[in-house]
């Protein structure tokens, strides 16, 4: 009987246990230039709890981050967390594309981030973004397909186009033109919400 109470009581402690979202990328996940709490991940962890999730979503944005220096602090990330995380939504690759590098490389790093994300258990939420497309056409379509490609290679996830409704919305960007007001994350928050609530109910 002892044995059973412990039981029940364990298998109730881990329902009760928070899920965990990982939001990693760069300015677009870090909050860039915006008051604590607009960001991208309190704005989503909010939206997930009015949704009655018991989840805490961590913001791992590093602001100016490429594919490569995301790359290169995954594992540090990783070792820091106090849970692994269940869900990773991972957002990077628009600063190569600024910096007109190489999609080759870019498609490689997010390949082997989204391996690492995945030998630790959590799911994992590819999050695409568009080219300038003054980078020329073959640029375009080699840099936006990368993104598909690594999900579909990888057996998870994607949201084409992580700033979706916001990108050329002047009222729902800073005036850098680039980055997303408190306003614009809301809108890319209430656009990737079905997706990653979708994720989150696959969680075991």
């Amino acid at each position: 009987m002892a044995l059973l109470i412990g039981a029940l009581f364990m298998s109730q402690a881990a329902l009760a246990r928070p899920l965990v979202v990982l939001a990693y990328g760069d300015s677009l996940t870090a909050g860039y230039q915006l008051p604590p709490g607009q960001g991208f991940a309190p704005q989503l962890e909010k939206a997930l709890k009015a949704k009655g999730r018991n989840v805490t979503v961590v913001g791992a944005g590093v602001s100016g981050d490429t594919s490569t220096q995301g790359r290169a602090r995954v594992n540090w990330v990783l070792a820091g967390m106090k849970q692994k995380p269940d869900l990773v939504v991972l957002e990077l690759g628009a600063n190569d594309m600024l910096r007109g590098q190489s999609p080759k490389t870019a498609r490689a790093n997010l390949d082997a981030m989204v391996k690492t994300f995945k030998a630790k258990g959590a799911r994992v939420l590819v999050a695409g973004m568009r080219a300038n497309p003054t980078l020329g056409k073959a640029y375009v379509t080699e840099f936006e397909g990368m993104f598909p490609a690594v999900a579909k290679a990888n057996g998870v996830s994607l949201y084409p186009f992580f700033l979706d409704g916001v990108a050329a919305q002047p009222g729902l960007q800073l005036a850098d033109g680039m980055h997303p007001n408190g306003k614009g994350v809301a809108v890319m928050v209430k656009r990737i919400l079905p997706a990653v609530e979708q994720e989150l109910a696959k969680v075991k």
